[in-house]
């Protein structure tokens, strides 16, 4: 049937169509545009450099001992927030001749994928999401070269562009460091970001940083990972008994190479926030950094389950895969007995983990606080004498402004707002809560009073709290514990405030030495 189909074309005179052999599927320069998109959070993007210079100064380690320069590798990172500039400066072995084509090449695989680069990704990505416009200068151990790539990356996808020049310099053969240069952000950093940032890289390289390994910086100042303190305490239901560590060691597997070792135990003290597992894989955090730690109900309970402050610890998971950009575990439908046999482990006898964890419970007796007050009160002592007078200072020259006036807050940005209605005194009350983001309103506590309603006996007032006040940069985590203490404290002055007005007491300039006090002196360390 088909010799004859070719016979008719031929009487028609028309050639037979041409077959298809090959198809070109290498990735074009486009792909370099959607990288801006990937689901990245900062601490994960930046994450990718330092990956690849410590997986540099792994595999370069015997070439940097023969050169005499056995140094702990040093990864520094600095943000210059007026040029909106970030910087990524490591001292693994550089990007080598042989080495550096492959480097620049979107989605080319390195040929050792046993080590923390893995995809062929990691930089480029990482670059592309943070910038448009960045740069990679290199100098490579044994090369007396340095080398300057830039990029742009709408010119190089508008144009096409599959070559970039490449800029050497003469360069002293025993140097070796990679500089990365990501200008104009496309998401500057600011506000708490950066603690985070710092917060979750600490985490992520503690394996690295508490063996020596690694000396990681944040615009010059060492990162550094804290170990809490172990629970000591007799069994729940045996309080008059030995008091043991509640410390174990976890090492199981359960097929198919899939194996986890580490180790698990509850902290002293108790903390929502910190409690949790981070699971590694080769070395380093990939699930459980920063605020973020593995917390699956099934070990830890609900949200009331005491479990959730003290149950922590470090697992290795090997034979495991891990996301593009490696911030979580690809489980496949392994997470069930993986869950299930580490519960196993964690309750065992003589440390039943999970049972002590839920039952144990601290009595406090008196005293017992006081060296904890102490600190507290000598810091902020400290921070009164050296910050107060200037503080007082802005106050004194506001003092003829009067009681603060209550302004309009109609435009500020409040993510999260919450409207209570109740009777008081005859009177309906609505009491509306704010929590503002935006980095305009300067005030950690604003207020906004309206009786002016149609029938006449309702009384609105409306509370605003800053996140992104000096003062919550500084104390306040993300979590629900970490921001409702502040914020009851903020309605609590808001209500009181509002209620000493009505009764004809002038209490607003309060708030406003409140605000100025807690910026120019109580935000400090």
């Amino acid at each position: 049937m088909l010799l004859a189909t070719k016979e008719c074309l031929g009487q028609l005179g028309e050639k037979p169509m041409p077959s298809i052999d090959k198809v070109n599927i290498r990735p074009g320069v486009s792909v370099l545009s959607v990288l801006r998109h990937v689901e990245y959070e900062p601490w994960y993007a930046l994450a990718e450099f330092v990956d690849n210079a410590i997986q540099s100064h792994m595999t370069n380690k015997e070439r940097l001992s023969e050169s005499g320069d056995d140094e702990v590798l040093e990864v520094d990172i600095s943000y210059d927030r007026d040029a909106n500039r970030l910087t990524i400066r490591d001292t693994a072995a550089g990007i080598a001749k042989t080495d550096y084509p492959r480097a620049f090449r979107p989605a080319e695989v390195p040929p050792d994928r046993t080590g923390l680069s893995e995809f062929g990704m990691g930089m480029k990505s990482a670059a592309c999401w943070f910038s448009s416009h960045w740069e990679v200068e290199t100098t490579a151990l044994g090369e007396p070269v340095s080398r300057t790539i830039r990029f742009n990356i709408d010119h190089i996808v508008n144009d096409r562009i599959e070559e970039l020049d490449v800029i050497e310099k003469p360069a002293d053969q025993n140097a070796h460091y990679t500089e990365i240069r990501l200008n104009s952000l496309h998401r500057p950093l600011k506000g708490r970001t950066v603690g985070k940032i710092k917060e979750h890289l600490a985490d992520i390289y503690r394996q690295f940083l508490r063996d020596a390994d690694l000396r990681l910086l944040y615009d010059g100042t060492p990162l550094r990972h804290h170990t809490p303190p172990i629970l000591k305490a007799a069994h729940f239901d045996r309080p008059d008994g030995e008091i043991v560590e509640w410390k174990k060691d976890i090492d199981f597997d359960f097929g198919d190479g899939l194996r986890v070792t580490g180790f698990a135990g509850l902290r002293d003290p108790g903390s929502t926030k910190r409690a949790g597992f981070a699971l590694f894989r080769r070395g380093r955090v990939i699930q459980g950094s920063g605020d973020e730690h593995y917390k699956p109900d099934i070990l830890f309970g609900g949200a009331a389950s005491f479990k959730r402050l003290r149950l922590f610890g470090e697992l290795h998971l090997e034979g495991f895969d891990v996301s593009h950009t490696k911030d979580g575990f690809k489980w496949d439908e392994n997470e069930e007995p993986f869950l299930d046999e580490l519960r196993l482990h964690l309750d065992k006898d003589p440390l039943p983990l999970l049972k002590q964890g839920e039952n144990h419970r601290v009595n406090r007796k008196k005293g017992e606080m006081t060296a904890g007050a102490q600190a507290a009160a000598d810091s902020t002592a400290k921070v009164m004498r050296e910050k107060l007078p200037t503080a007082m200072e802005v106050i004194a020259s506001q003092a003829d402004e009067g009681s603060v006036p209550p302004s309009s807050l109609a435009d500020v940005k409040t993510p999260v707002e919450r409207k209570v209605e109740f009777e008081f005194k005859g009177k309906r009350w609505c009491v509306v809560v704010r929590l503002s983001e935006d980095e305009a309103h300067e005030d950690w506590l604003s207020l906004e009073a309206d009786e002016v309603q149609s029938d006449g006996d309702l009384r609105t007032l409306t509370i605003t709290m800053s996140l992104l006040h000096p003062f919550m940069d500084r104390f306040s985590g993300e979590k629900k514990e970490d921001i409702e203490p502040f914020l009851r404290i903020a309605a609590a002055l808001g209500v009181a405030e509002y209620q000493a007005e009505l009764a004809g007491i002038d209490a607003g300039m309060v708030r406003g030495h409140l605000n100025t006090i807690l910026r120019e002196a109580f935000a400090s360390p």
